[in-house]
């Protein structure tokens, strides 16, 4: 039985979810941000109808948020896609080729359908409708066909034939469709061959349209048998011998089976009828179809034995597939399938023009993510094609999903800072009206000084940190040697004796050595979670020197009582969620994600360390095997050199993660500069905010308000209290 690890399935989804929740942070923000900018409008629209509007407030410039609206839309909607996308509870692949190069011959292989279900036929194009493969170890093999309606069939299958072909006036109903003669082909079409392949495959759909017609409109999805299933999907008989029409009226297909290889549940497989000359004139939206729905796409090429070269029709079958891709807001990998032929077959070996084609590709627009020759009809080589396939979207989704992220991110911090713009329009207006010219001159000062104190001395900060960042963390090497003297003293290597008794219960000396793999590399992982003191005393460290500036150079100190890390959680707690209306504020964001941001094993050290473990893993190609004739001493001397080696290979891996530490910390310093310091406009949440702390405090200790005022001077904003004589 074929079996396909199911680590690399489950990972794929493991990372698609965690991918899908950060989408949806995003999406959450742009939501939060919509309604603030329709608050924001609705709050001007009021305020300009007031009877008691002021002629500075009648003076304000437009505020144009139609535009920044209609941007918020587009980008929710194609957050919406990317994930529902990562939201998928299955992997699904795309076969695409033309006819007659083995993509039926793989589907078969990887899904266990016959040619009777899935054609093969060796005459005509045989596949005839869009059709997805998914599996059921329960249920016997059956299908549902989902029928056109009449709307779909006029919009989605024989328009395009009159727009491509410039056949004039479209029929409105089939029954129009069915009276009337069809146009002639123009001239100007009448010499080119694919123009006439199409207008050859209209007529098809029009002289046949009785033998089907009596499907459109029926309710879908209909149930049928597997006996059934050809004459729903296939264009003829698997030799031949006549005709089928029913495909013609069939939308789409789900072809429910049981697949050989077990481990699969999750894969679905898209059939797709075979495309390039072959007349099909939806063939765009077919592939964008296919586009939004599948993770991956193989195009399947047999070279011919003789003597073969990559055709003009394979360069525009990859182009249009290319096309489609880029209008999807997802990543879709494609791989080239360049199907294999023995030498026994009726297309002879064609391994050599396979492997010429393969050094051509480099030579021709045809950009895959890899290339893979395997014999389609081979089951064996079929899966392993799958589960190369599968390895390589494993290896690179989260990658491609943080670029995702990244960029929707980027697009939400330029709406922002759009909003932001019209809204200082307001703040300036506002200030104008509201601030006594010469306290405010007085008070801005003061506060300009202490932004520039504090600016210095982060910046002071983060060039030390930068000068920093390649040197190795004292505090993580210490624990480090820590946590391996633990390893080398507590190994949890058993005695000949303990091996010996457990053989008794056992019975194989091969089941009580993998049994001591298990127990020696879990005791050898647990010493490791030592290294969470150590990581979390280097970043203590940092936080604590931040702290002391924000005290020092930001005069801040006053705020709380606490110190080091805890100043900085505080600082997190204190600051409101919202300090201007309606707007979620960057300064609290700054610091509470430094506050919550933690350096541990399991995130930081555990996965690199994973490799380093194969030689005490089971079955792993690292690991010393026993010999047949074995002993307790053979099994200990093996646990004992086993052990040692993985211990090396990760104490190598650990010495080369010595400054890792130290590059979080300065990207992490550098993150809460650049959002509480350098972000636009940020400096209006420190005024809004250290005046409201200010008037606070005055409500709390009027008797001391002068003597805060000296040495928290940041704090004197707008609004000061007045002067008395």
């Amino acid at each position: 039985m074929n079996t396909i690890k199911t680590g690399g399935i489950t990972n794929i989804f493991e990372k698609r979810r965690f991918l899908a929740a950060k989408i949806k942070s995003i999406e959450t923000d742009f939501k939060s941000l919509e309604s603030e900018i329709q608050r924001l409008e609705e709050n001007r629209q009021q305020l300009l109808t007031s009877p008691n509007v002021s002629n500075t407030v009648k003076t304000w410039p437009e505020i144009n948020l139609a535009e920044l609206q209609q941007s918020i839309r587009n980008e929710l909607e194609n957050l919406h896609k990317i994930k529902e996308h990562y939201c998928q509870e299955t992997i699904k692949i795309g076969v695409v080729g033309r006819p007659k190069q083995g993509k039926s011959r793989l589907l078969q292989s990887l899904t266990g359908l016959t040619s009777a279900e899935i054609p093969d036929g060796h005459r005509q194009h045989c596949t005839g409708v869009y059709c997805s493969i998914h599996n059921n170890s329960v249920e016997e093999t059956y299908a549902e066909v989902c029928f056109h309606s009449e709307h779909s069939f006029l919009m989605e299958v024989i328009y395009p034939y009159y727009e491509k072909l410039s056949l004039g006036v479209k029929p409105k109903t089939i029954d129009e469709f069915a009276a009337k003669t069809l146009p002639l082909l123009p001239n100007v079409f009448s010499s080119e061959a694919n123009q006439e392949t199409m207008y050859l495959r209209l007529v098809r759909y029009h002289i046949n349209l009785e033998k089907y017609r009596h499907l459109i409109g029926q309710p879908s999805p209909r149930r049928i048998s597997k006996n059934e299933i050809p004459e729903y999907i296939a264009q003829e008989t698997a030799y031949g011998e006549h005709n089928f029409f029913n495909y013609l009226a069939v939308r789409e297909a789900t072809i429910v089976c049981k697949f050989p290889n077990t481990d699969v549940r999750q894969i679905v497989f898209v059939d797709m009828p075979g495309l390039g000359n072959t007349g099909i004139c939806n063939e765009h939206s077919l592939i964008k179809k296919l586009a939004q729905e599948v993770d991956a796409i193989l195009f399947v090429r047999m070279p011919k034995s003789m003597g073969d070269t990559w055709q003009e029709v394979d360069i525009s079958l990859y182009e249009k597939v290319c096309t489609a891709i880029a209008e999807v807001p997802s990543h879709v990998w494609c791989f080239l399938v360049l199907n294999r032929t023995e030498a026994h077959s009726p297309y002879r070996d064609n391994s050599k023009i396979c492997q010429d084609l393969v050094l051509d590709i480099t030579n021709k627009s045809i950009n895959v993510a890899e290339y893979i020759i395997a014999n389609c009809a081979n089951r064996q080589e079929s899966h392993k094609l799958l589960e190369h396939s599968l390895n390589h979207i494993e290896e690179k989704n989260l990658d491609l999903g943080y670029k995702d992220i990244l960029l929707s991110q980027q697009k939400l911090a330029i709406v922002q800072s759009k909003v932001n713009a019209e809204l200082d329009k307001v703040v300036k207006a506002l200030d104008l009206t509201t601030q006594d010219a010469r306290e405010f001159a007085l008070v801005e000062r003061k506060f300009q000084e202490v932004m520039r104190d504090l600016t210095n001395g982060l910046e002071k900060l983060l060039q030390e940190l930068r000068k920093n960042r390649e040197s190795v963390d004292l505090e993580f090497k210490k624990q480090i040697e820590t946590a391996l003297q633990a390893c080398r003293n507590d190994t949890g290597i058993p005695s000949v004796q303990e091996i010996e008794n457990q053989y008794t219960l056992e019975k194989s000396y091969h089941v009580v050595y993998e049994k001591y793999l298990h127990e020696i590399r879990a005791r050898l992982l647990q010493h490791f979670l030592l290294l969470d003191e150590g990581l979390k005393r280097s970043l203590n460290k940092v936080k604590s020197q931040v702290a002391k500036v924000l005290i020092e150079k930001g005069h801040l100190g006053s705020l709380t009582q606490e110190r080091g890390t805890e100043f900085i959680h505080a600082l997190a707690t204190q600051i409101p969620d919202e300090l201007i209306p309606g707007r979620p504020s960057q300064l609290k964001y700054g610091f509470k994600t430094l506050a919550e941001y933690q350096l541990s094993y399991r995130g930081f050290i555990q996965h690199r360390l994973r490799q380093s473990l194969d030689g005490l893993t089971p079955n792993e190609t690292a690991t010393l095997k026993l010999t047949r004739s074995t002993s307790a001493e053979q099994v200990l001397l093996n646990l004992k050199i086993a052990y040692a080696e993985t211990l090396s290979k990760c104490e190598n891996t650990l010495k080369q993660l010595l400054s890792e530490p130290n590059q979080a910390a300065y990207a992490t310093v550098e993150e809460f500069v650049d959002t509480i310091l350098r972000k636009k406009n940020i400096e209006n949440e420190w005024r809004i905010f250290l005046q409201q702390e200010r008037e606070q405090n005055r409500q709390e200790t009027p008797q001391e308000s002068d003597r805060l005022l000296t040495s928290r001077d940041v704090l004197d904003f707008v609004q000061p209290s007045p002067v008395t004589n």
